[in-house]
């Protein structure tokens, strides 16, 4: 990339986004989680489009980003949701609410279970989950690099982060564990078996990375749902031998 155009934009959008990401993983509250969330898809919009005089990658980065706001917008309501339900944004306040009002009915379940989808529609188009996943196919059309940065290794990795940010709110919920789970299970199937139909060996490893991730997400929910209710059959099993 010595002698092409956009050398110094490219190191430009690159810092940038390494700032969103560090950013968003170090944010306390929803609305930090947000602001960044927001710059992360810009500068993705940006660098997947760095080449923008190729018509490939000019539709490339404007299929990613109509995408991802799809998923904002849903992370946008449920934000506000939550913020409506508790009135604030903290991690701490949303948590509490998974630990004592959720199980106690103290508030509207089935609110709390509208909120909670829309949180993880955000990290649904984040991930390329389905099925939001069609942006990240075509996002290999920027330079090698930014692929690495975008597709193995940060990115997509921000939607599975928010799951995992979320979990203990997402764990009170049952139905919204099982959706994640099926989601996963949809999305892991997809990409495992779409392979097999591809020329392009960027399009296979492409398919590839959405395939692993999403077998995180899947194995993540399932995994700590059932350690939740082990636990949850085993506090109940003490309580009975008690009595």
């Amino acid at each position: 990339m010595s002698h092409d155009e956009g050398y110094l934009r490219f190191f430009v959008y690159i810092s940038f986004f390494n700032t969103a990401m560090l950013g968003l993983v170090t944010s306390s509250n929803l609305i930090q989680i947000y602001f960044f969330w927001e710059l992360v898809g810009m500068c993705s919009y940006l660098l997947i489009g760095l080449w923008f005089t190729r018509p490939i990658a000019a539709s490339a980065c404007q299929k990613a980003f109509v995408t991802n706001r799809v998923g904002d917008f849903g992370l946008l309501l449920g934000i506000l949701g939550f913020f409506w339900i508790t009135g604030s944004l903290e991690f701490r306040d949303l948590f509490k609410i998974a630990n004592n009002w959720i199980p106690n009915n103290g508030i509207n379940s089935l609110l709390t279970t509208l909120c909670a989808f829309l949180l993880f529609l955000g990290a649904v188009a984040k991930s390329a989950q389905f099925p939001l996943h069609v942006w990240l196919p075509d996002a290999m059309e920027g330079p090698t690099p930014i692929s690495a940065l975008i597709h193995a290794a940060t990115m997509v990795a921000a939607g599975i982060f928010l799951i995992a940010r979320l979990l203990p709110l997402f764990i009170s919920l049952p139905l919204i564990m099982s959706f994640i789970s099926l989601v996963g299970t949809i999305t892991l199937f997809l990409g495992a078996n779409s392979g097999f139909f591809l020329g392009s060996f960027r399009k296979k490893l492409e398919w590839n990375n959405i395939d692993s991730y999403r077998g995180k997400s899947s194995l993540l929910t399932q995994t700590l749902y059932l350690e939740d209710r082990d636990r949850g059959r085993g506090k109940n099993r003490n309580e009975i031998n008690k009595e």
